[in-house]
């Protein structure tokens, strides 16, 4: 609007109607020429908008697969602790089972070592209670022996 003053005032009204003609010719070759450069400037400004549109897409798209990369990094590293931890309970468990096998033959051995022991001492008694009855039986015999000894003396 303030372009169009300052060009209402530099035009000075002429009385040639020639000069009207011209001035009209001249105003409709402004006026086509403002109406060509509208244009050019619109598809200018769709260009940048069509542009900028591209732009925030690939932008989005950029975000969206960077979205989609760091939740299936995410993913993988979750996977990845969750295996670690069931290897970690698996080993956990397998030393606890081995441990508890080994606890039951220590024991197992030590019953067992018990029994024989137990055994070995039965024996022994066993042994000793007939050892002792045995030097009771010689010993009674040797007594018997020498009192018949002493007997056929005194005869």
């Amino acid at each position: 609007m303030i372009a169009q003053d300052s060009y209402a005032q530099s035009r000075t009204p002429s009385d040639d109607g020639m000069d009207d003609d011209t001035e009209l010719l001249e105003a409709l070759a402004d006026v086509r020429h403002l109406r060509n450069t509208i244009i050019v400037l619109r598809e200018e400004l769709e260009g940048m908008r069509f542009e900028k549109d591209t732009a925030v897409q690939q932008a989005v798209q950029g975000s969206f697969d960077e979205i989609t990369q760091l939740k299936s990094t995410a993913t993988s590293l979750r996977d990845e602790l969750e295996s670690l931890r069931f290897e970690k309970d698996a080993a956990v468990q397998q030393a606890v089972q081995q441990s508890t096998d080994e606890i039951t033959q220590l024991k197992d051995t030590s019953s067992s070592l018990r029994q024989s022991l137990e055994s070995q001492k039965f024996d022994f008694e066993a042994l000793l209670q007939q050892q002792k009855k045995e030097n009771v039986d010689e010993t009674s015999h040797l007594e018997k022996t020498i009192e018949t000894l002493r007997a056929n003396l005194e005869k």
